[in-house]
């Protein structure tokens, strides 16, 4: 099974047995602003100049302030969870596993992500399923600018 085959529906119609390898997901984009960055930088304390200083980021590699890493990897779970079909389902996330920034997000990228499923397996006591997910968040370039893996433990479907 794969996306093009099976539309997403409601989040209620979701559970491990729903999920195939290879079975590829597409999120909506979202427009990174401002906003998000000085918003991110203020609850996290990161207020790095390279994402707070317009002035200090203009002479810097980037030429301008760049988003944080980790707003990157936020936008890309919450853009994941608009997608609807892990919502009922999602029971805890297991780790994120080779994550890597590739290229700076700035403000007005308008990122999407990629979920590929690479693995599915119930757990040992066969009262719920891991599914191993790669993530994929291009820009409006298609332009690659983060990617990793993450795990989730899901609920089967009630007998």
């Amino acid at each position: 099974m794969n996306s093009a085959t099976r539309d997403t529906g409601s989040p209620t119609d979701w559970f491990f047995e729903d999920f195939a390898v290879d079975q590829v997901f597409h999120t909506p984009g979202r427009t990174i602003t401002e906003a998000d960055i000085v918003s991110f930088a203020g609850w996290s304390w990161d207020t790095n100049p390279v994402h707070t200083d317009a002035v200090h980021s203009a002479s810097g590699r980037f030429g301008q302030p760049i988003a944080h890493g980790l707003l990157g990897l936020s936008v890309a779970l919450g853009l994941v969870s608009r997608l609807g079909v892990f919502e009922r389902c999602s029971i805890a996330l297991l780790g994120i596993d080779g994550w890597r920034f590739e290229h700076p997000v700035v403000v007005g990228d308008t990122v999407r992500c990629t979920l590929r499923i690479t693995g599915t397996r119930a757990t040992s006591n066969g009262k719920a399923g891991i599914l191993d997910r790669e993530l994929t968040l291009t820009n409006q370039d298609d332009t690659v600018v983060q990617r990793g893996n993450i795990g989730l433990t899901v609920a089967r479907r009630p007998s």
